[in-house]
């Protein structure tokens, strides 16, 4: 087994394209199925069914891509290696941001970033933390800053971590901004302006009012914070934001109940860290 066939086969289920396998390894798609095909004919056996609609791993496929992944990262762990011996940080970057992130602590620690290491290329790629941490398992970056949640599974390894503070609010025209002490119960007929229900925050909110026996309310789920913030400060119902984002659009209900969530840094188990993303990271910490 050859590293460029284990990189295809790899590719091709994280894509679940070959077209798309061939454009991220910048390869013709007959180049791509090559690879695959030798690498198959080595084993002498079927990796990916592709009489399936769509695209399925063999028996033999699922037990192989755990050892594929792991060979690849001890691959890219020797290369870091003998590429840190230099001491030169540069290169290319990869990098994935929530939105919040990247709109309330990215912009000061890039800031910095760019000013102590010129020679870094960043390439940022802004999503739900939900899908950052899809893309991560693909390897298709080296830190994602993002939500963490108690979904994350072995797969990561948590390089920093901070608590995010948040906040009941409402619009200041909403019945709710009269109320002097509301509860969860104040807050239960009204319409709930949250993220998806896959997202963490929705299950820290979500979990609490189960604790009290309340239903909640959800109406026209979006994980962009902002737009949570704008549909809720014309009235259209109550959220729950990061403090960091309230201002004078915003009443802020004082129920009795603290919320908050931990956003961090995050890498993949197993892979080490390059220079650039070590760099980083050491800005995160020395910024918080």
């Amino acid at each position: 087994m050859d590293t460029q066939s284990l990189s295809a086969f790899v590719a091709i289920v994280d894509h679940q394209s070959f077209s798309e396998a061939a454009e991220a390894l910048h390869l013709t798609q007959p180049a791509i199925s090559k690879r695959l095909a030798s690498l198959e004919n080595q084993l002498g056996t079927a990796l990916i069914d592709r009489r399936q609609r769509g695209m399925a791993l063999t028996d033999a496929g699922s037990r192989l891509l755990p050892y594929a992944r792991r060979i690849l990262d001890e691959l890219h762990n020797a290369r870091l290696d003998l590429e840190t011996t230099t001491h030169r940080i540069a290169g290319r970057l990869p990098v994935i941001a929530s939105h919040h992130i990247g709109l309330h602590h990215l912009p000061a620690w890039l800031r910095r970033f760019n000013r102590e290491f010129p020679q870094v290329e960043l390439a940022l790629q802004f999503m739900d933390s939900e899908s950052a941490f899809e893309q991560m398992r693909r390897r298709v970056c080296e830190l994602a800053f993002v939500t963490l949640n108690d979904a994350m599974d072995q797969h990561f390894n948590v390089h920093e971590q901070w608590a995010d503070p948040m906040v009941f609010v409402c619009g200041k025209t909403h019945p709710l901004a009269d109320v002097r002490q509301p509860t969860l119960a104040s807050l239960a007929p009204y319409s709930a302006l949250l993220p998806d229900t896959g997202t963490a925050t929705y299950r820290v909110v979500s979990r609490l009012f189960l604790s009290e026996g309340l239903t909640l309310n959800p109406q026209m789920p979006t994980n962009y914070l902002e737009t949570l913030k704008m549909m809720t400060s014309v009235g259209l119902g109550w959220s729950v934001l990061p403090l960091k984002m309230t201002d004078e659009s915003l009443v802020r209900l004082e129920v009795p109940h603290q919320l908050e969530r931990m956003l961090g840094a995050v890498g993949l188990a197993g892979r080490e860290l390059s220079p650039a993303a070590r760099a980083l990271l050491r800005i995160v910490k020395d910024m918080h």
